[in-house]
């Protein structure tokens, strides 16, 4: 089976910035609108189209006309009829929700409750869209900096005690449990979120705080943004107790089920699996579900692990994760050399940079910035630079 070419879908999120993702696929945005994220994949909310010779056609029906023949048996006895990930663009303007995502037997149960329960699946205050996890990674393209899971116990009592405003939380502290002091927090009245964040809001707005790598930073960013009717956001408190990380390009990090996290600055390539569950507690004007996020949050603190990839080609390196749903690989080509590869797994593969062109089964392709591809398991194919070019490639995990 040949390589075919795929258009991705856009999610104008209001989060998103407005010139990354136009100029990489070569779209105008006279109207500035936000361009959060390129979704690559068969998720329902964000369906990719492929063109054959003969049509352009919905991904998933696509693959389902003979699924065992385009994803392999082995992929759809062990995950159905579909692609097991959705491949990302993320263009991240204004920091994203606080968030964690489930476990799959979280999912299971927790979508078929809901369904009981008759919500509707596109209703806002739905907390499961599907039955599925959702372990995601990311690979910085720029200068990337999130939030991403709670620090140490040490670290989060130095901080009570850096910042004053936040001294009176160190009593709260006194028996260091990460998971009681977090429950406190999330479930307090607003008007006593108002009270203890007030100082801090007034000492931030008349500063400067240019120091990313400080909590008052981002606090200060997330009070413009997220401050409505004079009441302040409570995710400004995970700020300070979650560590903030600093993802170089082509550095990596993976995020499991249950590990807190947001997303603050920067663009960057995400895997994931073909899901989109998520539990948010803060820093968004969409559903926030606080026993749901309790219930599904890992409070242990941990040591985030940046990846730098494991070199398995000259010119490939392959981002390991424990996820079996997905594996990214990212591949820098030099002008004028030539590449030949057989899939052992189905993959979409977008050009991030430079160009290239690739010939399958006898057809040829124009892969320019911003092209993206689908190939078929077991598809064999070239691939030539015709400048220095660097390619993304999502498959299934082995």
């Amino acid at each position: 089976m040949p390589v075919f070419a795929l258009k991705g879908a856009i999610q104008n999120y209001d989060w998103g910035g407005m010139e990354f993702i136009p100029n990489l696929i070569g779209l105008s945005n006279a109207e500035q609108q936000p361009f959060a994220e390129l979704w690559m994949g068969m998720h329902p909310r964000g369906m990719a189209t492929i063109f054959t010779e003969e049509e352009s056609i919905a991904l998933a029906d696509f693959i389902a006309r003979d699924a065992v023949s385009i994803l392999g048996e082995k992929v759809v006895a062990q995950f159905g009829e579909q692609l097991p990930f959705l491949l990302k663009i993320l263009d991240v303007k204004k920091m994203l929700s606080i968030q964690t995502h489930p476990t799959k037997a979280q999912a299971v149960v927790g979508f078929q409750q809901e369904n009981e329960q008759g919500i509707p699946l596109d209703a806002s205050y739905r907390n499961f869209k599907d039955d599925n996890h959702k372990p995601e990674m990311m690979v910085a393209l720029t200068d990337f900096w999130l939030l991403h899971g709670f620090k140490s116990v040490e670290a989060i009592t130095a901080t009570f005690e850096q910042v004053e405003e936040l001294y009176p939380l160190k009593q709260l502290f006194e028996q260091q449990d990460i998971r009681h002091l977090y429950q406190y927090l999330m479930e307090l009245p607003q008007t006593e979120v108002d009270r203890i964040l007030q100082p801090l809001e007034e000492r931030l707005f008349w500063g400067i705080y240019n120091d990313k790598s400080h909590p008052d930073h981002w606090a200060k960013l997330a009070f413009e943004d997220y401050t409505q009717n004079g009441h302040f956001d409570r995710g400004i408190f995970s700020i300070y107790l979650f560590n903030i990380v600093h993802v170089q390009p082509n550095q990596g990090i993976f995020q499991d089920a249950g590990i807190p996290h947001a997303y603050l600055q920067g663009v960057c390539v995400e895997l994931m699996a073909n899901s989109d569950n998520v539990f948010r507690g803060g820093l968004t004007p969409k559903h926030i579900d606080v026993p749901v996020l309790m219930q599904h949050i890992i409070t242990t603190p941990i040591v985030p692990a940046i990846l730098d990839g494991t070199q398995i080609a000259p010119t490939e390196i392959i981002y390991e994760t424990p996820a079996p749903d997905f594996e990214l690989s990212r591949k820098d080509f030099t002008k004028g050399s030539l590449h030949l590869y057989r899939t052992d797994s189905p993959s979409i593969f977008i050009v991030t940079s430079g160009a290239v062109k690739i010939e399958s089964e006898g057809q040829f392709l124009n892969g320019n910035k911003g092209d993206i591809f689908f190939a078929a398991i077991e598809s064999e194919y070239a691939i030539a630079a015709a400048m220095d070019s660097v390619v993304f490639q999502a498959m299934v995990g082995k």
